[in-house]
Order: structure tokens, then C-alpha cells, then sequence
């Protein structure tokens, strides 16, 4: 069996391999496990998703960071979702042998949560958004690409998992310059990052705050990458 994961980030690509990919290609790391390089957002990760299958991917995992939508969780805390809310409000269950098999075996080194995970269309920057987005949904985390990677799963009857790890608190509202700096595939630019900081030096103590959150979550996914075989060693995972 071979195990998909789409990574829509380069950041989060490296917590599971050191190879160099281009966005929108594929790359195996062994025999059984082949990562795609999303970019941002529910299309690109739609396309990765049926880029892997079409690579004989026979079960896929959404792999990266997420934000927190429940003040309990705090960054670099994982999140194991057994629910996923789609921006429409619609749900899919993603409680299976092999997530009751993986909360297990990460249990004996990490606390795992799990809950819903909410879907959006869009970055949400502002701690009040987010806020109003749990109280709305119940779901204690949020991301862009987890909901359609699960579609793709679930139209394929494949097996699927959600590994993510918490990067901004619910209380945190991102730094301005992060909308700003983004491209229209959702990627930050590091030119127009700099030349806002420049110009905005007091988004500077948020970035870094930021980027230690991140750090956190990265953490938290290495830890995860080196158990990796044992999460795709089951068998009859479904």
C-alpha cells in the first residue's frame, strides 16, 4: 500500500523530507510513502490529491499546521481531527480503524486532540474571527486544504487521515503584514514581507511571535515524521 500526503507548504514539507520539490509535483521518500507539494488553498490541494492517486497513492494523509479555534489548544499542540467541517457546513466523519490506530501510537509520545476541523476559503487573521468561528461550528481548529483532500478520499473510498499541529493561539490576530504579503496562490512572498516590515517596523514583534509558533508546530510535526512508518504500517488501515 502506498501512503499519499499533501503538504500545501514548503515550511511543512520539510518536517518530513530534506528533497526539494516544485509546487504541484510529487516526490517518494520510500517505497510506500509519496509526498505531494500542494501550494495553498482547496484546489491546489484538490489537484495534489489526484496527483497522488494517480501515482497509486491507496490511502492519503493532509499533513501541516492549522489554526486554533479553541482557547484550550496552544501552539504546537496536535490535532488528530475526527470530524471536518466544510465551508458549506457540511460534514465528513474521518473516525476509522486507522485513526483510532494512530491516536494510540502517537499517544505514547504526544497529547493528542481531537474534534473538528473547519474549513476556509481564506487565511482568517483576526482572533475575533476565529472566535466567532468556533462558536458557530464547535470546530476546535481550522485550515484551507484539509476538507478537499478528504472529498477527493472519500469520492476515491480511500482511507484518510487529518496530522496537524496548532501554529497561531485563537487569541492571536496575525500580523497585517501577512495579507499583504501574500500572492493570489496564497504563498507569501518574501519581497513584499520585507518591504512591509520595512515600512511597518511595529509588525515586526508579531512576525517573530509568529514564527515562533511555527517553529512549535514544526516541531511537533517532526516528531510525527519519525514515527511516519509505523502511522503507515498497518495493514488493513481503513
Amino acid at each position: 500500500m502506498i501512503t499519499g500526503i499533501i503538504i500545501a507548504l514548503p515550511e511543512e514539507l520539510s518536517t518530513l523530507t530534506s528533497k526539494k520539490i516544485d509546487k504541484g509535483s510529487f516526490v517518494f521518500i520510500s517505497d510506500t510513502i509519496v509526498l505531494a507539494y500542494s501550494g495553498a488553498g482547496a484546489d491546489n490541494a484538490r489537484k495534489a490529491s489526484e496527483l497522488l492517486i494517480a501515482q497509486n497513492a491507496t490511502r492519503l494523509i493532509s499533513w501541516g499546521c492549522a489554526a486554533a479555534l479553541s482557547e484550550t489548544l496552544k501552539p504546537g499542540d496536535l490535532i488528530l481531527a475526527d470530524n471536518l467541517i466544510a465551508s458549506d457546513n457540511t460534514q465528513i466523519s474521518i473516525r476509522s480503524d486507522w485513526h483510532r490506530y494512530t491516536k494510540n501510537l502517537l499517544s505514547n509520545t504526544l497529547k493528542v486532540h481531537t474534534g473538528s476541523l473547519a474549513e476556509s476559503n481564506n487565511i482568517v487573521a483576526a482572533a475575533q474571527d476565529k472566535k466567532h468561528l468556533h462558536t458557530k461550528t464547535g470546530a476546535v481548529a481550522l485550515d484551507m486544504e484539509t476538507v478537499a483532500i478528504a472529498k477527493v478520499a472519500r469520492q476515491s473510498n480511500l482511507p484518510f487521515l487529518a496530522i496537524r499541529a496548532i501554529a497561531d493561539p485563537v487569541a492571536m490576530d496575525l500580523p497585517k503584514a501577512i495579507n499583504h504579503s501574500l500572492n493570489n496562490q496564497g504563498d507569501i512572498v518574501l519581497s513584499q514581507l520585507l518591504l512591509y516590515v520595512t515600512r511597518h517596523p511595529a509588525e515586526l514583534p508579531g512576525l517573530i511571535k509568529l514564527g515562533l509558533h511555527f517553529n512549535a508546530a514544526k516541531n511537533t510535526l517532526k516528531l510525527i515524521a519519525a514515527q511516519l512508518n509505523n502511522v503507515t504500517a498497518l495493514a488493513n488501515q481503513g
